[in-house]
Formats: structure tokens, C-alpha cells, sequence
């Protein structure tokens, strides 16, 4: 896999200096929502165990079902040595996070007073009752209400509806994983030629869907899409109706003043 190489070159020339590799699994979120190929989080474990590195896997948007599973990494049988978790632990409804360790990791700062292994490390909200109380109702709901098993005909219904968006000339590509989704929108579907940054393109069309109901954001020229795990497939249906007449109105009407080409 060519997109690996530079890593394994990198590791094998400095991996006694790097402590660590950060990745965000499967979906490099604010990059665009770019989504890594098959196969690729699992040879990236690999090669951190090959040369001794740690694997941090930064869960914060891709976790708690978001993929399509609980974690991101599960997709690929993949365990971190750290795991940064937050939003998704409590819906969404108050500020929490968590990190995860393996018990070598943990262990290392376990030890006699004497022995100053004691990680001294916290924040002013650390422990917050109430955010806790949030996270624990959350996940009740996460097994009680079976919400991964549930995803999976939402998300089977979010890809077929996605792919009529490719009869749109300015859509260059398409995105999922699970219930994350990037539409990218392009000048010239052949070519990919971006729209001008300067007509902030994704920002009109999401403007244009709030006109409609609905409430998204763009990253760039990319619409970014990422329901909420409860809503109905009737309502995702209305996502992607929006959605789609939304990129259709704005480009269209950006073409017909002729500020590009199309």
C-alpha cells in the first residue's frame, strides 16, 4: 500500500526517536473527511509494534458508533495502546473525555511513593459528577437499545441514497464511513478542478440547506454530513433530499451567473 511507505521509511530511519503515533481511525475528519483505504489502520499497527512505537488511536468524532461500530478501530481488529475518547460519551449533551491505556502503560506509573512513578496530571473539570451521570445513562442506552445493531440498515440507506448524488456535475466524490460522510464538490467532475476558493462554495450550500431545515457545515468544499445515531430513516431521507437540492441550487445558480465554468 503506497500511502504507507513514507511512514515505514520514517519509522525505519528515526523510530528510536518517536515515542508515539497519533492517527485518527478510518476518517481523517478535519482534513476533509478523508477515509483511509481497507486494510490501512491495520498495517499502521503493525508496523508502530514492529519499530516499537505507540499507536494512539484519537476516537473523539469516530467513536461510539459513528463508523458504524463502537470504535473505529474495531472495523479492523485493532487495538491501540492509547485510546482518546470524548463527545459521543454522552450524546453529546455535556462536555466529557477519557483516555484509555493498556495495563503496560498503566502499570508504568504504579509504584511506591519513593518511586515518583505517580502521573501528576489533571484538569479543574476532571470527574465531573454530572457529565459522568450523562456518559453512564449513554452508554445504558448504547446496550439497552441495541444502537449499533440498528445503524447498519441507516447506513445501507445513507449509501444508496448517496449515490444518486453523483448525477450532479459538481460532485467529485463521495466519502463514507458508516454515518460520516464528505461530499466534495468540484468545478469540473472530469478533471476535479476545485471550485475557486474565493466563492467559499461549501459554505453557500450549507446556507442554502439551513434555508431548508437543515443545519450542516462544510470543511472547505466539502459538505460534511454526520446525523445523529437516532434519527429515523425518514429523517435521513430528508438529510440527503435537502442536501442534494441544496448543491444543486447553489452551483447551479453560480454557474448560471457565470462565475465558473460548468
Amino acid at each position: 500500500m503506497a500511502c504507507l511507505e513514507p511512514l515505514e521509511e520514517l519509522l525505519a530511519a528515526r523510530g528510536r526517536e518517536i515515542a508515539s503515533l497519533i492517527i485518527e481511525p478510518l476518517v481523517q475528519g478535519a482534513a476533509g473527511m478523508i477515509t483511509s483505504p481497507p486494510g490501512y489502520l491495520k498495517r499502521v499497527r503493525e508496523i508502530c509494534t514492529s519499530y516499537n512505537v505507540l499507536m494512539i488511536a484519537d476516537e473523539v468524532a469516530v467513536g461510539f458508533g459513528r463508523t458504524g461500530k463502537m470504535f473505529a478501530c474495531e472495523e479492523e481488529g485493532v487495538a491501540p495502546d492509547i485510546m482518546c475518547l470524548a463527545k459521543g460519551i454522552t450524546g453529546g449533551y455535556l462536555p466529557l473525555g477519557a483516555t484509555l491505556t493498556t495495563d503496560e502503560i498503566f502499570e508504568a506509573f504504579l509504584g511506591s511513593h519513593e518511586e515518583q512513578k505517580t502521573f501528576y496530571h489533571g484538569h479543574t473539570y476532571t470527574g465531573n459528577p454530572l457529565a459522568g451521570a450523562a456518559a453512564l445513562a449513554n452508554l445504558e442506552i448504547f446496550d439497552k437499545k441495541q444502537v449499533i445493531t440498528g445503524l447498519q440498515p441507516k447506513i445501507e440507506l445513507l449509501t444508496k441514497g448517496l449515490a444518486t448524488f453523483y448525477a450532479l456535475p459538481w460532485v467529485g466524490e463521495i466519502r463514507q464511513k458508516g454515518m460520516m460522510i464528505g461530499i466534495e464538490l468540484v468545478q469540473n467532475k472530469a478533471t476535479k478542478e476545485p471550485f475557486p476558493f474565493a466563492l467559499n462554495i461549501g459554505h453557500r450550500v450549507t446556507l442554502e440547506a439551513r434555508k431548508r431545515g437543515l443545519i450542516t457545515r462544510p470543511l472547505g468544499n466539502v459538505i460534511v454530513l454526520m446525523p445523529i445515531l437516532s434519527m429515523s430513516e425518514e429523517e435521513l431521507t430528508e438529510v440527503l433530499d435537502i442536501t442534494y437540492t441544496s448543491i444543486k441550487a447553489v452551483c447551479a445558480d453560480i454557474v448560471g451567473k457565470g462565475l465558473v465554468t460548468g
